[in-house]
Protein backbone atom coordinates (compact mmCIF):
# COMPACT_ATOMS: atom_id res chain seq x y z
CA UNK A 1 0.00 0.00 0.00
CA UNK A 2 1.29 3.36 -0.63
CA UNK A 3 2.74 5.45 2.36
CA UNK A 4 1.12 9.01 2.99
CA UNK A 5 2.97 11.63 5.34
CA UNK A 6 0.64 13.02 8.02
CA UNK A 7 0.64 16.91 5.87
CA UNK A 8 -0.57 14.40 2.24
CA UNK A 9 -3.58 13.00 4.38
CA UNK A 10 -4.39 16.15 5.68
CA UNK A 11 -4.56 17.69 2.40
CA UNK A 12 -6.35 14.65 1.10
CA UNK A 13 -9.13 15.10 3.85
CA UNK A 14 -9.99 18.58 3.40
CA UNK A 15 -10.47 17.65 -0.43
CA UNK A 16 -12.30 15.29 0.01
CA UNK A 17 -14.55 17.06 1.71
CA UNK A 18 -15.43 19.31 -1.13
CA UNK A 19 -16.26 15.66 -3.18
CA UNK A 20 -13.61 13.93 -5.98
CA UNK A 21 -10.09 14.73 -6.08
CA UNK A 22 -7.24 12.63 -7.14
CA UNK A 23 -3.82 11.86 -6.01
CA UNK A 24 -0.71 12.28 -7.73
CA UNK A 25 1.22 8.15 -7.88
CA UNK A 26 4.56 9.84 -9.33
CA UNK A 27 4.71 12.79 -6.21
CA UNK A 28 8.29 12.14 -4.31
CA UNK A 29 6.25 12.94 -1.02
CA UNK A 30 3.96 9.95 -1.59
CA UNK A 31 5.82 7.39 -0.05
CA UNK A 32 8.78 7.45 2.57
CA UNK A 33 11.09 4.45 1.22
CA UNK A 34 13.99 5.20 0.08
CA UNK A 35 14.94 3.81 -3.13
CA UNK A 36 17.26 0.71 -3.69
CA UNK A 37 20.81 1.18 -4.30
CA UNK A 38 21.78 -0.62 -7.80
CA UNK A 39 23.99 -3.64 -7.29
CA UNK A 40 27.10 -3.97 -9.24
CA UNK A 41 26.73 -7.26 -11.46
CA UNK A 42 28.43 -8.53 -14.52
CA UNK A 43 26.12 -7.81 -17.76
CA UNK A 44 25.18 -10.73 -19.99
CA UNK A 45 23.80 -8.22 -22.43
CA UNK A 46 25.01 -6.12 -24.45
CA UNK A 47 23.10 -2.84 -26.06
CA UNK A 48 24.22 0.17 -28.16
CA UNK A 49 22.72 3.27 -29.09
CA UNK A 50 21.35 3.61 -32.73
CA UNK A 51 20.08 6.73 -32.15
CA UNK A 52 18.74 10.09 -29.53
CA UNK A 53 16.72 12.69 -29.56
CA UNK A 54 14.81 15.40 -27.66
CA UNK A 55 11.63 16.64 -27.52
CA UNK A 56 11.10 18.90 -24.34
CA UNK A 57 10.24 18.16 -20.84
CA UNK A 58 7.20 16.64 -19.58
CA UNK A 59 6.86 18.36 -16.60
CA UNK A 60 4.03 16.92 -13.82
CA UNK A 61 2.33 14.92 -16.70
CA UNK A 62 2.67 11.53 -18.44
CA UNK A 63 4.06 11.48 -22.32
CA UNK A 64 4.98 9.01 -24.55
CA UNK A 65 5.56 8.45 -27.98
CA UNK A 66 3.51 6.65 -30.13
CA UNK A 67 4.72 4.56 -33.14
CA UNK A 68 2.94 4.10 -36.60
CA UNK A 69 3.70 3.92 -40.43
CA UNK A 70 7.68 3.49 -39.63
CA UNK A 71 7.83 7.00 -37.44
CA UNK A 72 8.06 8.11 -34.14
CA UNK A 73 5.68 10.93 -32.53
CA UNK A 74 6.36 12.94 -29.09
CA UNK A 75 5.56 15.89 -27.04
CA UNK A 76 6.05 17.83 -24.26
CA UNK A 77 4.60 19.69 -21.79
CA UNK A 78 5.58 22.84 -23.60
CA UNK A 79 4.00 22.10 -26.60
CA UNK A 80 6.41 20.52 -29.09
CA UNK A 81 5.09 17.83 -31.49
CA UNK A 82 7.54 15.92 -33.12
CA UNK A 83 7.74 13.36 -35.95
CA UNK A 84 10.70 11.32 -35.93
CA UNK A 85 12.41 8.62 -38.31
CA UNK A 86 12.50 5.30 -36.44
CA UNK A 87 15.10 4.23 -37.91
CA UNK A 88 17.63 6.89 -38.53
CA UNK A 89 16.18 8.91 -35.86
CA UNK A 90 16.20 11.77 -38.09
CA UNK A 91 13.50 14.40 -37.32
CA UNK A 92 11.38 14.79 -40.19
CA UNK A 93 8.99 17.75 -38.61
CA UNK A 94 8.50 20.38 -35.77
CA UNK A 95 5.82 22.07 -34.15
CA UNK A 96 4.55 24.13 -31.44
CA UNK A 97 0.82 23.36 -30.94
CA UNK A 98 0.62 27.30 -29.40
CA UNK A 99 -0.21 25.80 -25.36
CA UNK A 100 0.53 23.54 -22.87
CA UNK A 101 0.40 19.87 -23.06
CA UNK A 102 -0.96 17.82 -20.59
CA UNK A 103 -1.48 14.10 -22.70
CA UNK A 104 -0.05 12.52 -26.03
CA UNK A 105 0.58 11.26 -28.45
CA UNK A 106 -1.85 9.06 -30.06
CA UNK A 107 -1.25 8.48 -33.98
CA UNK A 108 -2.45 5.61 -36.47
CA UNK A 109 0.09 7.16 -38.65
CA UNK A 110 -2.71 9.98 -40.71
CA UNK A 111 -3.24 11.91 -37.62
CA UNK A 112 -1.50 12.71 -34.26
CA UNK A 113 -3.42 13.77 -31.69
CA UNK A 114 -2.29 15.36 -28.08
CA UNK A 115 -4.60 16.93 -25.34
CA UNK A 116 -3.71 20.76 -24.60
CA UNK A 117 -4.73 23.12 -21.50
CA UNK A 118 -8.54 23.15 -20.35
CA UNK A 119 -9.41 19.78 -22.06
CA UNK A 120 -8.48 20.99 -25.34
CA UNK A 121 -7.86 18.08 -27.87
CA UNK A 122 -5.55 18.99 -31.20
CA UNK A 123 -5.02 16.65 -34.64
CA UNK A 124 -2.18 16.91 -36.53
CA UNK A 125 -1.55 16.06 -40.24
CA UNK A 126 1.51 12.84 -39.65
CA UNK A 127 2.93 13.44 -42.74
CA UNK A 128 4.00 17.53 -42.14
CA UNK A 129 2.56 18.50 -39.28
CA UNK A 130 0.04 20.63 -40.18
CA UNK A 131 -3.21 21.23 -37.84
CA UNK A 132 -6.24 19.79 -38.91
CA UNK A 133 -8.77 20.41 -36.28
CA UNK A 134 -9.60 21.36 -32.66
CA UNK A 135 -11.89 20.05 -30.20
CA UNK A 136 -12.62 20.38 -26.57
CA UNK A 137 -13.10 17.72 -24.00
CA UNK A 138 -15.24 18.20 -20.98
CA UNK A 139 -12.32 17.99 -18.60
CA UNK A 140 -8.90 17.79 -18.09
CA UNK A 141 -7.13 15.22 -20.27
CA UNK A 142 -4.27 13.04 -18.58
CA UNK A 143 -4.03 10.03 -21.04
CA UNK A 144 -3.07 9.61 -24.31
CA UNK A 145 -5.64 9.60 -27.33
CA UNK A 146 -6.40 6.52 -28.77
CA UNK A 147 -6.31 6.70 -32.40
CA UNK A 148 -7.32 3.90 -35.22
CA UNK A 149 -10.33 3.06 -37.41
CA UNK A 150 -10.51 6.79 -38.26
CA UNK A 151 -11.80 7.30 -34.74
CA UNK A 152 -9.73 9.22 -31.81
CA UNK A 153 -10.96 7.95 -28.54
CA UNK A 154 -9.89 9.95 -25.34
CA UNK A 155 -11.06 9.71 -21.27
CA UNK A 156 -11.07 13.10 -19.25
CA UNK A 157 -10.69 13.21 -15.93
CA UNK A 158 -14.49 13.60 -15.17
CA UNK A 159 -14.55 10.19 -16.23
CA UNK A 160 -16.04 11.09 -19.50
CA UNK A 161 -14.75 9.17 -22.86
CA UNK A 162 -15.88 10.87 -26.12
CA UNK A 163 -14.95 9.88 -29.51
CA UNK A 164 -14.24 11.84 -32.54
CA UNK A 165 -13.95 11.59 -35.92
CA UNK A 166 -10.50 11.67 -36.87
CA UNK A 167 -10.43 13.25 -39.83
CA UNK A 168 -12.58 16.41 -38.82
CA UNK A 169 -12.72 16.16 -35.07
CA UNK A 170 -17.07 15.85 -35.13
CA UNK A 171 -18.25 14.39 -32.33
CA UNK A 172 -19.02 11.01 -32.80
CA UNK A 173 -19.98 9.13 -29.46
CA UNK A 174 -19.75 9.53 -25.51
CA UNK A 175 -19.87 8.01 -22.61
CA UNK A 176 -19.97 9.30 -19.36
CA UNK A 177 -19.02 7.02 -16.32
CA UNK A 178 -19.10 8.11 -12.34
CA UNK A 179 -15.89 8.96 -10.30
CA UNK A 180 -15.00 7.34 -7.32
CA UNK A 181 -14.99 9.76 -4.53
CA UNK A 182 -10.78 9.77 -5.09
CA UNK A 183 -8.27 8.29 -7.49
CA UNK A 184 -5.16 8.62 -8.62
CA UNK A 185 -4.14 11.64 -10.90
CA UNK A 186 -2.87 9.36 -13.44
CA UNK A 187 -3.36 8.33 -17.04
CA UNK A 188 -5.66 4.85 -17.22
CA UNK A 189 -4.89 4.22 -20.99
CA UNK A 190 -6.96 3.41 -23.81
CA UNK A 191 -6.69 0.40 -26.64
CA UNK A 192 -8.02 0.12 -29.90
CA UNK A 193 -8.33 -2.99 -31.99
CA UNK A 194 -10.82 -5.24 -33.47
CA UNK A 195 -13.65 -2.69 -33.86
CA UNK A 196 -13.67 -2.06 -30.09
CA UNK A 197 -11.80 0.74 -27.69
CA UNK A 198 -10.89 -0.99 -24.16
CA UNK A 199 -10.65 1.96 -21.76
CA UNK A 200 -8.59 1.99 -18.44
CA UNK A 201 -11.46 3.59 -15.47
CA UNK A 202 -10.77 4.40 -12.02
CA UNK A 203 -12.40 2.33 -9.84
CA UNK A 204 -11.03 -1.19 -10.90
CA UNK A 205 -13.06 -1.18 -14.37
CA UNK A 206 -12.09 -1.93 -17.84
CA UNK A 207 -14.73 -1.49 -20.10
CA UNK A 208 -15.17 -2.64 -24.14
CA UNK A 209 -17.21 -0.44 -26.28
CA UNK A 210 -18.22 -0.55 -29.86
CA UNK A 211 -15.63 1.99 -31.63
CA UNK A 212 -18.77 3.11 -33.97
CA UNK A 213 -21.22 3.72 -31.61
CA UNK A 214 -20.07 3.80 -28.06
CA UNK A 215 -21.97 0.93 -26.86
CA UNK A 216 -20.82 -0.94 -24.03
CA UNK A 217 -19.81 -4.55 -24.81
CA UNK A 218 -18.93 -5.36 -21.75
CA UNK A 219 -17.63 -4.09 -18.47
CA UNK A 220 -15.02 -6.32 -16.40
CA UNK A 221 -14.33 -5.92 -12.85
CA UNK A 222 -10.20 -6.16 -12.07
CA UNK A 223 -10.48 -5.23 -8.42
CA UNK A 224 -13.06 -4.20 -5.82
CA UNK A 225 -12.59 -1.37 -3.67
CA UNK A 226 -12.01 -2.21 -0.10
CA UNK A 227 -11.16 -0.85 3.66
CA UNK A 228 -12.61 1.58 5.44
CA UNK A 229 -11.73 4.50 4.28
CA UNK A 230 -11.21 6.44 0.72
CA UNK A 231 -7.62 5.91 0.05
CA UNK A 232 -7.95 2.53 1.17
CA UNK A 233 -10.62 2.08 -1.91
CA UNK A 234 -8.63 3.30 -4.50
CA UNK A 235 -8.49 0.73 -6.93
CA UNK A 236 -7.73 2.18 -10.18
CA UNK A 237 -6.90 0.64 -13.19
CA UNK A 238 -3.53 1.44 -13.73
CA UNK A 239 -1.80 2.38 -17.35
CA UNK A 240 -3.30 0.88 -20.16
CA UNK A 241 -5.26 -2.90 -20.49
CA UNK A 242 -3.17 -5.40 -22.92
CA UNK A 243 -5.03 -7.08 -26.05
CA UNK A 244 -2.91 -9.70 -27.54
CA UNK A 245 -5.08 -12.08 -29.20
CA UNK A 246 -8.17 -13.05 -26.94
CA UNK A 247 -6.31 -12.13 -23.97
CA UNK A 248 -6.98 -8.82 -22.22
CA UNK A 249 -4.92 -8.36 -19.23
CA UNK A 250 -4.64 -5.26 -16.40
CA UNK A 251 -3.88 -4.27 -13.00
CA UNK A 252 -5.34 -1.81 -10.30
CA UNK A 253 -3.50 0.10 -7.89
CA UNK A 254 -4.32 -1.93 -4.13
CA UNK A 255 -5.83 -4.44 -6.11
CA UNK A 256 -5.57 -6.75 -8.60
CA UNK A 257 -3.67 -8.29 -11.86
CA UNK A 258 -6.38 -10.24 -13.76
CA UNK A 259 -6.52 -11.12 -17.22
CA UNK A 260 -9.76 -12.85 -19.20
CA UNK A 261 -11.36 -12.67 -22.75
CA UNK A 262 -11.51 -10.13 -24.68
CA UNK A 263 -14.20 -10.63 -26.80
CA UNK A 264 -16.40 -11.43 -23.56
CA UNK A 265 -15.02 -9.93 -20.61
CA UNK A 266 -14.68 -12.93 -18.62
CA UNK A 267 -11.66 -13.34 -16.15
CA UNK A 268 -9.63 -16.36 -16.57
CA UNK A 269 -7.60 -15.86 -13.72
CA UNK A 270 -6.60 -13.11 -10.88
CA UNK A 271 -3.60 -12.46 -8.34
CA UNK A 272 -3.30 -10.05 -5.52
CA UNK A 273 -0.76 -7.33 -6.77
CA UNK A 274 -0.55 -3.45 -6.45
CA UNK A 275 0.74 -1.11 -9.23
CA UNK A 276 0.76 2.13 -10.58
CA UNK A 277 2.25 1.75 -13.69
CA UNK A 278 0.69 -1.02 -15.85
CA UNK A 279 1.21 -4.59 -17.07
CA UNK A 280 3.25 -6.07 -20.11
CA UNK A 281 2.48 -9.22 -22.00
CA UNK A 282 3.95 -11.25 -24.46
CA UNK A 283 3.38 -15.19 -26.05
CA UNK A 284 3.80 -16.84 -22.73
CA UNK A 285 3.93 -14.29 -20.30
CA UNK A 286 2.52 -11.76 -18.03
CA UNK A 287 4.62 -8.89 -16.74
CA UNK A 288 3.77 -6.01 -13.46
CA UNK A 289 6.12 -3.89 -11.70
CA UNK A 290 4.09 -3.72 -8.15
CA UNK A 291 3.80 -0.29 -6.30
CA UNK A 292 7.15 -1.93 -4.06
CA UNK A 293 9.47 -2.53 -6.80
CA UNK A 294 9.18 -6.22 -7.43
CA UNK A 295 9.03 -7.44 -10.80
CA UNK A 296 6.61 -10.58 -11.31
CA UNK A 297 6.13 -12.99 -13.81
CA UNK A 298 2.68 -14.26 -14.78
CA UNK A 299 2.10 -17.57 -16.85
CA UNK A 300 -0.08 -15.64 -19.37
CA UNK A 301 -2.70 -18.98 -19.82
CA UNK A 302 -3.29 -19.68 -15.84
CA UNK A 303 -1.61 -17.23 -13.84
CA UNK A 304 0.77 -19.18 -12.09
CA UNK A 305 3.75 -17.23 -10.52
CA UNK A 306 7.07 -17.52 -12.22
CA UNK A 307 9.62 -15.35 -10.67
CA UNK A 308 9.67 -12.35 -8.68
CA UNK A 309 13.04 -10.06 -8.49
CA UNK A 310 12.97 -8.11 -5.45
CA UNK A 311 16.28 -6.37 -6.59
CA UNK A 312 14.63 -2.99 -7.33
CA UNK A 313 12.43 -1.85 -4.14
CA UNK A 314 10.92 1.30 -4.18
CA UNK A 315 12.41 2.82 -7.41
CA UNK A 316 9.12 3.28 -8.65
CA UNK A 317 9.30 1.17 -11.83
CA UNK A 318 7.09 2.33 -15.27
CA UNK A 319 4.69 -0.56 -16.76
CA UNK A 320 7.40 -3.84 -18.48
CA UNK A 321 8.10 -4.44 -21.86
CA UNK A 322 9.30 -8.00 -23.71
CA UNK A 323 11.78 -7.40 -25.64
CA UNK A 324 13.40 -10.63 -26.96
CA UNK A 325 15.09 -12.46 -24.27
CA UNK A 326 14.89 -9.42 -22.38
CA UNK A 327 11.89 -8.12 -20.07
CA UNK A 328 12.44 -3.73 -19.36
CA UNK A 329 11.14 -1.88 -16.72
CA UNK A 330 12.09 1.48 -16.46
CA UNK A 331 12.64 3.70 -12.92
CA UNK A 332 12.64 7.44 -11.43
CA UNK A 333 16.65 7.52 -11.53
CA UNK A 334 16.50 7.14 -15.48
CA UNK A 335 18.01 3.66 -15.22
CA UNK A 336 16.52 1.18 -17.87
CA UNK A 337 16.73 -2.71 -16.57
CA UNK A 338 17.23 -5.64 -18.46
CA UNK A 339 15.91 -8.45 -16.64
CA UNK A 340 15.74 -12.31 -18.24
CA UNK A 341 12.02 -13.43 -19.39
CA UNK A 342 12.51 -16.97 -18.27
CA UNK A 343 14.18 -16.59 -14.69
CA UNK A 344 13.86 -12.53 -13.75
CA UNK A 345 17.64 -12.56 -13.29
CA UNK A 346 20.01 -9.08 -13.98
CA UNK A 347 20.76 -9.19 -17.79
CA UNK A 348 22.04 -5.25 -18.21
CA UNK A 349 21.35 -1.90 -17.14
CA UNK A 350 21.36 1.07 -19.36
CA UNK A 351 21.63 4.90 -17.83
CA UNK A 352 19.68 7.32 -19.61
CA UNK A 353 19.46 10.98 -18.59
CA UNK A 354 18.52 10.47 -14.73
CA UNK A 355 15.04 11.39 -14.88
CA UNK A 356 12.03 9.74 -14.27
CA UNK A 357 10.91 7.03 -17.26
CA UNK A 358 6.90 6.93 -16.35
CA UNK A 359 5.82 4.95 -19.27
CA UNK A 360 6.91 1.80 -20.49
CA UNK A 361 9.52 2.06 -23.58
CA UNK A 362 8.04 0.70 -27.31
CA UNK A 363 9.27 -2.19 -28.87
CA UNK A 364 9.92 -0.74 -32.97
CA UNK A 365 11.37 -3.97 -34.48
CA UNK A 366 14.97 -4.82 -33.33
CA UNK A 367 15.01 -1.24 -31.30
CA UNK A 368 13.76 -0.43 -27.86
CA UNK A 369 12.66 3.33 -27.87
CA UNK A 370 11.82 5.67 -24.74
CA UNK A 371 11.49 8.65 -23.69
CA UNK A 372 12.29 9.81 -20.65
CA UNK A 373 10.89 12.83 -18.21
CA UNK A 374 13.48 15.47 -19.59
CA UNK A 375 12.31 14.69 -22.63
CA UNK A 376 15.16 12.52 -24.06
CA UNK A 377 14.12 9.91 -26.76
CA UNK A 378 16.65 7.19 -26.88
CA UNK A 379 16.39 3.89 -29.46
CA UNK A 380 18.51 1.07 -28.17
CA UNK A 381 19.05 -2.13 -29.80
CA UNK A 382 20.90 -5.69 -28.31
CA UNK A 383 23.73 -6.77 -29.96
Amino acid sequence: MMHFNAKTVLAVSLVLLAGCSSLNPFSSKSTRNEPAALVSFKPSMKLSTVWSSSVGKSGTYVFSPALADGKLFAASADGDIMAIDVKSGKTLWRINAGMGLTAGVGSDGNTVVVAGSDGVVLAFDAMNGKKRWKARASSEVLSAPAVGMGMVVLRSLDNRIVAFDAESGTQRWFLQRTTPALTLRAAPGIIITEGNAYVALPGGRVLALALASGIVRWESIIAEPRGATELERIVDVSGAPVITGRDMCAVTYQGRVACGDAVSGTLRWARELSSEAGVGMDERFVFAADERGNVNAFARDNGASIWRNTSLGWRRLSAPVSFGRAVIVGDAQGYLHFLSREEGAMLARVSTDGSAIKTAPIVAGSNLIVQTEAGKLLALTAD
